[in-house]
């Protein structure tokens, strides 16, 4: 095994072979993941960080390292000392530092299976772009294997509609286009369509296949599968199933088409066989704002999915009330403590992130993940700040509490009250249809903001039916985005705070869009709250909250308890209905 220390050295070695100035390492898969199988792991191979965001742009004489604000804390304390220069890409834009840094006339090398079209194309604005090879691939010799599918079907009860009515629907708007195929590359896009899950990536049950759907409703899949027969049972005579490395001949054969491609999602190298050959258009991937759009079987299976969860969630907070005092709790072990109340339920299927537990100044690193040498322990006065999620049939969820350990200062509770008011002003938002999530992000920070406060992170993300815990294109956030919400969409709100060195502050639910009724001819929307646990009353300033701001959360705790008293111990239930009494 190579010392990460000297795995840069290796690369510029092969750089230099190859006649490249610079070399591109995205942290994604040649499927776009966020979150990726073992042997997909290359930005952590070489760099060491683990996050789910990250990019590394490497020259002969330098280094940078691009991820956004919940990561930079964390690529500063897993990167190589010295080796890489860190940056937000909130500040400074990968083709900005290459325009600095790169040699006149350099080359940069670009796998073109790992980045789509139209990234590519920026970089060819800056400079000249080589479609070389994976070079990492060469000196990872110790690279895991990748494994065989295993799928499971998704049944009907969960999702709401066929997998064949589905395939009528976006064959409808394949028609529409004028385009004789689809070649659908995300992973998640095709599970939702075939209605079909697997294991391939940790915690969210994908399955690492391409798919090309002809306008005729047939088509073809491309996946490696541990066994056949089930799934071509369920897919029937019209979805031929093929291995995913016979793709490539596939479609050099293919001549004298339309075709559609996401410009977003689909790897560069795709567009560049097809379009010697056929038309392309190059659009968006018509399964995404479906796929986005929960129907009603999908909202109410969310909605059970989060009852389970808090109930899960809200007797891990009683346990840790009443442990961490009695007995030694770690970050790690009230982790595993969480995952084993979850296994309660015979719903649960797996965590749908790693779960995020930081004590004291470690909660201030937005996405952080303990480790043996980082592990708090949990006592004395402080705040913990724990993110967790499951993957259950019915749903995902996302949830993230702010415990008080022992006395919180004035402070903390002032600024937790900030960021509750913020939670609070997205939670009750009524906005008229055609509102983007851009539009509603400052009233989540406008507390912030008035205290000279903020956060470097979105405020919300769209989350998926079972699938990813990420998912778009919804968003609420600062940064710009066309894409308005819309009935049965799932969305976090989890505004924060952040003290580096000393606390972090975030409180999330989820919550679905749902219609408010029409008002003088136009329509408007609102939110409903899915997220099923408290808020832990210990760090709430209330002379700093307004009456509805109570009524909200008053009602939210009588909620909580209703709906979980009968799922927890007696005990966790009496507990629950102090939250609003």
């Amino acid at each position: 095994m190579v010392d990460k220390t000297h795995r840069i050295s290796l690369l510029r070695a092969e750089m230099e072979k190859c006649g490249l100035d610079a070399y591109i390492i995205p942290s994604g898969d040649e499927f776009m993941n966020e979150y990726v199988p073992p042997y997909a792991r290359r930005l952590e191979w070489l760099t060491g960080f683990t996050g789910s965001a990250g990019m590394a742009i490497v020259i002969a004489d330098k280094a940078a390292f691009f991820t956004d604000g919940r990561y930079t804390l964390q690529a500063s304390s897993q990167l190589p000392e010295g080796q890489y220069q860190i940056f937000n890409t909130a500040n400074v834009k990968p083709s900005q530092w290459l325009v600095e840094n790169l040699p006149k006339d350099g080359v940069i090398g670009i796998n073109p299976m790992l980045h789509s079209k139209d990234i590519i194309s920026k970089y060819q604005q800056v400079a000249k772009v080589s479609l070389c090879k994976e070079l990492i691939d060469l000196i990872w010799h110790d690279k895991p294997t990748k494994r065989l599918s295993v799928v499971i079907i998704h049944p009907e009860k969960y999702t709401g509609k066929s997998h064949p009515d589905k395939i009528s629907e976006i064959t409808i708007k394949i028609k529409h286009l004028v385009a004789d195929k689809l070649l659908i590359t995300a992973p998640d896009s095709i599970c939702w369509l075939l209605n079909i899950r697997g294991n391939d990536v940790p915690n969210t049950p994908l399955v690492l296949a391409r798919l090309v759907l002809n306008v005729a409703g047939d088509g073809n899949l491309f996946v490696d599968l541990e066994e056949t027969g089930t799934i071509q049972k369920h897919l029937g005579d019209k979805i031929k199933i093929q291995p995913l490395n016979a793709l490539p001949e596939y479609l050099q054969n293919i001549s004298g088409k339309t075709i559609l491609l996401d410009k977003n999602s689909a790897p560069c190298i795709f567009f560049n066989i097809l379009a010697e050959k056929n038309t392309i258009i190059a659009g968006s991937d018509p399964c995404i704002m479906p796929k986005a759009c929960k129907n009603n079987v999908e909202v109410e299976g969310s909605v059970d999915a989060h009852i389970k969860d808090g109930a899960a969630v809200a007797s891990f907070l009683f346990w840790l009330e009443n442990n961490y005092n009695k007995q030694p709790v770690t970050e790690i072990s009230a982790a595993e403590k969480l995952f084993e109340f979850r296994t309660n339920n015979t719903d649960f299927v797996e965590p749908s992130f790693d779960t995020i537990a930081g004590f004291a100044s470690n909660g201030a690193i937005v996405h952080y993940k303990a480790t043996e040498f980082s592990n708090k322990k949990i006592k004395g006065d402080g705040i913990f700040l724990l993110d967790s999620g499951g993957q259950y049939f019915g749903g995902t969820t996302d949830i993230t509490r702010t415990i008080a350990i022992g006395k919180p200062t004035p402070e903390q509770k002032r600024n937790f009250t900030l960021v509750l008011k913020g939670h609070i002003a997205i939670a009750t938002a009524v906005f008229p249809e055609g509102t983007t999530g851009h539009q509603l992000d400052i009233l989540a920070r406008q507390f912030l903001w008035q205290n000279g406060l903020d956060y470097d992170h979105g405020t919300g993300h769209g989350v998926g039916s079972f699938l990813g815990v990420h998912e778009g294109p919804q968003r609420i956030s600062k940064a710009y985005s066309d894409v308005a919400l819309m009935p049965g969409m799932i969305i976090s709100n989890e505004p924060g705070y952040y003290k580096n060195g000393e606390y972090g502050i975030r409180i999330e639910n989820l919550v679905v869009v749902e219609e408010a009724g029409s008002f003088e001819g136009r329509k408007f929307l609102k939110f409903k709250t899915l997220t099923c646990a408290p808020i832990d009353q210990k760090l709430i300033d209330f002379s700093i909250l307004n009456e509805k701001e109570k009524n909200w959360l008053n009602t939210y705790h009588e909620e909580v308890y209703s709906k979980l008293f009968g799922l927890v111990e007696k005990d966790v239930g009496e507990r629950l209905k102090q939250f609003y009494i």
